[in-house]
């Protein structure tokens, strides 16, 4: 069976054709004019403002126009990851899914059902000829993964309803009705870079290569307290150990890639003494049976290995990498802080993003992201700073982002005690009403329109942001008939 063909086929099959348009954050250029044709062919009237973010809107069928308008709210971009292996090129290639079972899968990239099948629900709702609604608009941002730039730059009075279902979630029977703020931060270390014929005893020294792999990755928000390791803590501590034992260079180090993603790889190059060649070997079978120990439970498929390869030309000076391993090493990464007022919610987090080498007009640096989160604006702060005194050990450069607040929850909502019948109604039982650690729109949206009721809600999916995003086909029509219920009982 095709994706397009699935059960509820009005749903899957504009999901298949939303994976066939690239949507990169910050370059959605092509999924706008697909969204923009979308709404010419089945006549909705529809807006495009200057972020991007596009808005189209339905009537209220016969006997709804009296109730309240609702708006519907999916971002349009999507978090893209790939394994190393894959070769795909996110702004022009398709998403190649595939079904496994009950999931919806992707060959070695992420997926894009974060927040594609939001999209797609959406989109299934106001074309509908049978659904009965209230007044609807669908309202579909931009860069919601690196900047909620959309959200950010939504003009005050396009919105004219006043309840807003979000369904940028990914669990199954769950309502969220609050989220976390967040905050990024960016870090350079410029420095010189040194001949491999100005180290130390340069004739003696031996290039290894250290890769760190197999790791679950994931979201920074949803998945940063279910213990999945982080590849640039698990290089750089080994680093330092060797470091510490030996006469180390460091030629290059990289690692993970997008700020909301937990680091799922990393890899680095470095010099030491011929004659700690097997000492290093003993080394890292030692550590890899402590990462094993401490992650393994989790981490079934982590792996780390180590080789000799080609003696790099250049290395970062001694003293510059002693203190940048030393920060890496220093800066947090992980849920710090739970929730005191909603039991099993994270309440404060952070996240070491990517350690990336790259050059600007000062020369050589290495950039380091981070992402921090938490539901109390203070603790957002505290943890920024606390990351900052880190990475100023060795860096030259730490900025910090505009960040975003959180929503804070509303459990007396009557679009919550809506969402709520529906699902009763619907499944006999009761769903889970909860706030997420995971950063949403929603915060954004109250500060504009700070009247608005909202609820969050989704299919079930795992792996998001890494190439290990699945989506789960039965959970989607439960979602869809959810959304249908809500709609019209509202």
């Amino acid at each position: 069976m095709n994706i397009n063909e699935l059960h509820p086929q009005e749903v899957f099959s504009i999901f298949h054709e939303i994976t066939q348009v690239p949507r990169p954050s910050k370059r959605e250029g092509k999924i706008i004019e697909w969204l923009k044709a979308f709404a010419v062919k089945h006549n909705l009237e529809h807006t495009v403002d200057e972020a991007g973010n596009i808005i189209m809107r339905k009537p209220a069928t016969p006997g709804y126009e009296d109730k309240p308008g609702v708006i519907l709210q999916a971002h349009m971009d999507m978090v893209c990851e790939k394994n190393n292996d894959t070769v795909h090129d996110f702004d022009n290639d398709p998403i190649h899914a595939y079904i496994d079972g009950d999931f919806i899968k992707a060959q070695g990239t992420t997926l894009g059902a974060d927040n594609g099948i939001g999209m797609a629900l959406m989109l299934a709702a106001i074309t509908s000829d049978t659904l009965k609604h209230p007044a609807l608009e669908c309202l579909f941002t931009v860069d919601e993964e690196t900047g909620l730039t959309g959200a950010f730059r939504l003009q005050d009075g396009c919105l004219q309803g006043k309840q807003l279902i979000n369904l940028d979630s990914e669990d199954d029977g769950q309502v969220f009705i609050g989220c976390a703020g967040g905050i990024d931060t960016l870090a350079k270390m410029h420095y010189s870079p040194i001949s491999n014929c100005q180290l130390p005893i340069a004739n003696s020294l031996l290039a290894i290569h250290i890769k760190v792999g197999g790791l679950m990755g994931g979201h920074s928000g949803d998945d940063i307290n279910k213990g999945r390791g982080n590849a640039n803590k698990i290089l750089v501590r080994f680093l330092y150990q060797v470091m510490q034992a030996t006469d180390m260079q460091l030629a290059t180090i990289n690692g993970g890639n997008l700020r909301n993603a937990i680091a799922r790889e990393a890899e680095a190059v470095i010099a030491i003494p011929m004659a700690f060649k097997e000492d290093i070997r003993v080394m890292l079978n030692h550590y890899i049976a402590t990462i094993e120990a401490e992650i393994g439970d989790v981490e079934k498929d982590f792996f780390m290995h180590l080789e000799t390869t080609d003696m790099p030309a250049l290395f970062i000076p001694t003293d510059k990498a002693k203190v940048l391993i030393q920060a890496l090493y220093a800066c947090p990464h992980g849920m710090t802080a739970m929730s005191k007022t909603m039991p099993g919610l994270v309440e404060t987090s952070t996240n070491l993003a990517s350690i990336k080498m790259k050059e600007d007009e000062k020369g050589a640096f290495v950039e380091i992201n981070t992402s921090q989160r938490s539901s109390i604006e203070s603790k957002k702060h505290d943890i920024k700073q606390m990351v900052e005194c880190a990475l100023a050990l060795a860096c030259d450069e730490v900025t910090h982002g505009d960040g975003y607040p959180g929503w804070a929850p509303n459990p007396q909502s009557p679009l919550l005690e809506v969402t709520k019948k529906a699902y009763q109604d619907l499944f006999a039982a009761e769903p889970k009403v909860l706030a997420i650690h995971a950063g949403l729109e929603c915060g954004l949206f109250l500060e504009k329109y700070p009247y608005l009721d909202m609820v969050s809600i989704g299919p079930q999916m795992f792996g998001v942001h890494s190439p290990q995003e699945r989506l789960s086909i039965a959970s989607t029509g439960k979602c869809w008939e959810w959304l249908k219920r809500i709609l019209e009982t509202f």
